[in-house]
């Protein structure tokens, strides 16, 4: 049985020392400001949130190209890809624009690509999940029928700290947006099936948090859960008080706090928390 090698793109939002615990193979995505591209993850995330407050336009971002996918599935070994959701992002094309090159010359090789349906954390904890399957000596097929089947009922939650993003994305009104931020009202949202939607609100940092830890807490009631993993765009604080509110009724084998890095929040903007479970 050939060894199975874990690929993933950048917008999964994994701390660096997990990434090098499973020898995950992380090909980055884009992030340009104007005329200044930089590949994820060449700015630091602090530096990113910042850049991204001084401007006066939303960053772009973009997917790898199907040569930057090809280089890593290069190898003797089996490869699974999971990427961001193909509703987010064009990143999962290009992984299978990549894989068919890849077949045409090597048609025994064997290559799945996943397209998780989520993004950041979401997206995460199924690579993370794949790694652990592979550690546990699941097959090939095993491993991908297993991550097929998980995200069929996955979603997760968020708060956004502001609009500011979503106005200069043009995807609010903008006196719309300012009014709702100057009402200190956060955005709730679920994200499903690749979509984000805004789907409540609350009044104020902490009340945004205990609505997001009160729905995660919904969804862990209704099945059994062993993975806890909380994002934040540049918000330690936030994500912290989130953990400490959910652990005070739930336990998990693992625990993740990571940061929101470029790709995403891109689109969440600083401030935002995501909570995922799996």
């Amino acid at each position: 049985m050939n060894k199975i090698k874990i690929i993933t793109d950048s917008s999964c939002d994994l701390n660096k020392d997990i990434i090098e615990k499973y020898n995950i193979k992380v090909v980055p995505l884009n992030v340009s400001f104007g005329e200044d591209v930089y590949i994820d993850g060449e700015l630091d995330n602090k530096e990113f949130y910042e850049k991204m407050r001084n401007s006066k336009e939303l960053p772009k971002t973009s997917c790898p190209s199907p040569e930057k996918f090809m280089q890593s599935y290069e190898g003797d070994e089996d490869v699974i890809v999971l990427t961001i959701a193909l509703a987010l992002s064009g990143t999962y094309s290009a992984a299978i624009l990549a894989k068919n090159m890849i077949l045409e010359e090597n048609p025994n090789k064997k290559i799945a690509v996943i397209d998780t349906e989520a993004g950041s954390i979401g997206h995460g904890q199924f690579v993370v999940k794949a790694a652990k399957l592979i550690e546990e000596g699941r097959n090939f097929e095993e491993v991908v029928d297993t991550i097929e089947k998980l995200k069929k009922d996955k979603f997760f939650y968020g708060s956004l700290e502001t609009l500011e993003n979503a106005i200069k994305g043009g995807r609010v009104n903008p006196l719309a947006g300012k009014l709702i931020n100057a009402l200190n009202m956060k955005v709730i949202i679920k994200v499903s099936e690749g979509v984000v939607k805004p789907i409540d609100s609350a009044r104020g940092c902490n009340n945004s948090i205990k609505k997001v830890v009160g729905k995660t807490s919904d969804i862990i009631s209704n099945g059994k859960y062993t993975s806890l993993a909380i994002a934040h765009a540049n918000c330690l604080e936030k994500a912290e008080k989130a953990k400490e509110m959910i652990l005070k009724n739930h336990s998990f084998e693992e625990v993740i706090i990571t940061e929101i890095g470029s790709v995403m929040g891109t689109y969440t903007s600083e401030g935002a928390i995501l909570v995922s479970v799996l």
